[in-house]
């Protein structure tokens, strides 16, 4: 217990070290223009960031810092040095919805105002139904039953049920995520997944259904830049090629950063070759689309779409699992749960017993 409420007095430091660079980070436009100047006085932020996740050692308090402030706060920041990306959309930005921009993957309602001045919300694309994430929620508490049982269950079978248990897991925290700055701030939540197991291609799968929050900050960041210079080179047609390449082997940087978060051990780069994989796979992909009409390449997808699940699946096992394994993130994971679960057990027995003395009295 006490190595619990250490880790929360870790996590509340963190988080208002975040609250206090972002803070600076908001008033520097009213002093520093944007471009080299205002980078210069960002990057210090920006290695803090890389810092601050160290300071926390558990899976879910520890992996989603490292992913929102190491990954999305500082690319977001690097854009905003240039006066690019969400942070420098709106000028009249509140501190409140700057510091909410930056580290979480977050977007401002779109307002439509019609000739007569009545304002409308655009409807939200691909908002899914509280049914649907309460039906994930159910599953991943059936996950964590049925892991009592894994001494029973196939080796490969547990690994199907992990990839289940980290897309339900991702998709619920950043639900309850969404809900809350829905409430105070009246902000939308990025939706990142859109059922990535009904995915017709890798370009499906990685540019509309799998973590869509970053696949929008890699855009302007990495793809967009890369984009314009291969133009140069190789013309429009076949810039996207290098592009994409680059996007992923970012992606793949970033990705072992967050493992080593986790696990605080020395990467073996079976993540980085995971992604360098599926970057080569979706060049491919694009470029046989580029030299061959749509319509003749494109496969039915009653064919497509379990083709591209089967090689996520089997690329997920050959290299990405093992790498998530290796720093025993399961078995913390479902000591964290243990812990949570007491704690919770101990507060409500307190509160029983503090009504029944109460009422005896």
């Amino acid at each position: 217990m006490v190595m619990e409420l250490g880790e929360m007095g870790s996590f509340i430091k963190v988080w208002l070290t975040v609250f206090l660079s972002l803070c600076y980070c908001y008033a520097l436009p009213k002093f520093v223009p944007k471009g080299i100047p205002r980078l210069l006085c960002i990057l210090p932020i920006v290695c803090l960031f890389l810092d601050l996740p160290l300071h926390l050692t558990s899976v879910h308090l520890g992996g989603t810092t490292g992913f929102f402030i190491a990954w999305l706060a500082n690319f977001k920041l690097l854009l905003f040095a240039f006066g690019k990306g969400p942070l420098s959309s709106d000028p009249s930005i509140s501190l409140a919805r700057f510091i909410a921009f930056a580290c979480l993957p977050i977007k401002i309602q779109q307002v439509q105002k019609h000739q007569n001045g009545s304002s409308k919300e655009n409807p939200k694309k691909g908002q899914k139904s509280p049914v649907n994430y309460a039906t994930k929620g159910l599953l991943l508490g059936l996950l964590l039953r049925v892991y009592d049982y894994s001494e029973h269950i196939h080796p490969k079978l547990l690994w199907v049920m992990y990839c289940f248990h980290i897309y339900f897991m991702l998709e619920i925290i950043l639900v309850v995520v969404a809900t809350v700055a829905r409430a105070v701030m009246g902000l939308e939540l990025e939706q990142q997944f859109d059922e990535p197991y009904l995915a017709s291609s890798l370009q499906d799968f990685w540019g509309r259904r799998w973590n869509t929050m970053v696949t929008s900050i890699l855009r302007p960041s990495v793809y967009e830049p890369v984009l314009m210079a291969a133009t140069r080179l190789v013309g429009r047609k076949w810039a996207p090629l290098p592009a994409v390449m680059g996007t992923f082997v970012v992606s793949a940087i970033m990705h072992e950063l967050i493992f080593y978060y986790l696990g605080r051990m020395s990467p073996t780069w079976e993540v980085t070759w995971f992604f360098l994989l599926h970057g080569v796979c979706l060049v491919v992909e694009i470029a046989i689309k580029k030299a061959v009409s749509s319509r003749r390449f494109q496969l039915p997808r009653v064919i497509s779409g379990p083709l591209t699940v089967a090689f996520v699946m089997a690329t997920v096992f050959w290299l990405f699992l093992p790498a998530l394994l290796r720093c025993k993130a399961d078995v913390r994971a479902f000591e964290e749960y243990a812990a949570v679960g007491t704690f919770v057990k101990n507060i409500v027995g307190r509160v029983c017993i503090s009504n029944l003395m109460k009422s005896t009295t």
